[in-house]
């Protein structure tokens, strides 16, 4: 019998693409609702209590709401929003967190996939946290620049509608250090103080770099970009979806482009070492849509339906 499942949210972003992967997939039921009914509240509730996987492609509040009128205890719900993803009782849809991440994922009742920006800084954070590489109370920078599809449905008729002209070519935003992947980003790579995030938008449809800068004097003394990398491949070793560059191929590129990745569920860390020996950047790559999103939707709701393998998640 196939697996049943609705999309609360299937004409935004980050839904139109699940469905898009999701559609043509036999052993998966696409639970739909006339276009004249997708905002009725009746309905929907009726939707989300008769599958057996609800993924919410909704704004916070909307999905807080839309998780209430779940009644049904076989109901299983993957939550794309930001809502739950601190949430004591939820599980963290990340599968390279940490050993045992992905089989956790696996019997979730309630998951919370991760934010694009935090799946990033998460996966060159927490392996060099574990490794005792860096403190809990070190003063992290995390910087990153999205395409403009990374704010959605705005992004999108912003950049690419009537107005298009007028949009400025790159833009720096949360200046005021509000962005919702802070909470996210210091809970699960351990860290005791909120980094600072600075995340920026470019006048291109999709794909993230994202960037930590390190001093060495802050640093423990075993911390070298040699150990750093080496605690990076440990980590992910057993990841399809992170690729842990050489450290030879690293220091042999001069740019790094947010759109390679573009179209992949991959993440690409890499470490660098400044010619001085005082520095250590930290860098990734990943599509926003990708890994960054509906990949990292589908990629959990494979888990939660036991057509993945945990240990190669």
């Amino acid at each position: 019998m196939a697996h049943r499942i609705y999309v609360d949210g299937d004409q935004g972003t980050t839904g139109l693409q699940i469905v898009q992967r999701l559609r043509a997939r036999a052993e998966l039921q696409l639970l739909t609702l006339p276009e004249a009914q997708r905002k009725d509240p009746r309905h929907r509730a009726q939707m989300l209590n008769a599958c057996d996987i609800a993924l919410l492609c909704l704004p916070d509040a909307a999905a807080r709401e839309a998780v209430s009128w779940v009644h049904n205890p076989q109901v299983r719900i993957l939550d794309a929003s930001s809502a739950h993803r601190v949430h004591a009782d939820w599980v963290y849809g990340l599968p390279e967190l940490h050993a045992g991440q992905a089989s956790r994922i696996a019997a979730a009742r309630r998951l919370s996939n991760p934010g694009c920006y935090a799946s990033a800084a998460i996966s060159l954070l927490r392996p060099l946290r574990d490794a005792g590489l860096l403190a809990a109370d070190h003063p992290v920078v995390v910087q990153a620049c999205s395409g403009y599809s990374g704010r959605g449905r705005d992004g999108i008729e912003a950049y690419e509608g009537a107005q298009a002209a007028a949009q400025p070519p790159f833009q720096v935003y949360a200046l005021q250090g509000d962005h919702k992947h802070v909470p996210e980003i210091q809970q699960h790579a351990a860290l005791a103080r909120p980094p600072l995030f600075l995340p920026s938008c470019g006048a291109y449809s999709q794909g993230i770099v994202l960037t930590i800068a390190l001093h060495r004097y802050l640093l423990p003394r075993e911390a070298t970009p040699a150990r750093m990398h080496e605690a990076l491949r440990w980590h992910h070793a057993a990841s399809a979806a992170v690729q842990v560059v050489p450290l030879d191929e690293s220091a042999a590129l001069s740019h790094l482009d947010p759109r390679a990745l573009n179209d992949t569920d991959w993440l690409r860390l890499m470490v660098f070492a400044d010619r001085s020996g005082t520095q250590i950047l930290l860098a990734a790559v990943l599509d926003n849509l990708g890994k960054g999103a509906a990949g990292a939707a589908v990629r959990n709701l494979e888990l939660m339906l036991g057509i993945a393998d945990p240990s190669t998640a």
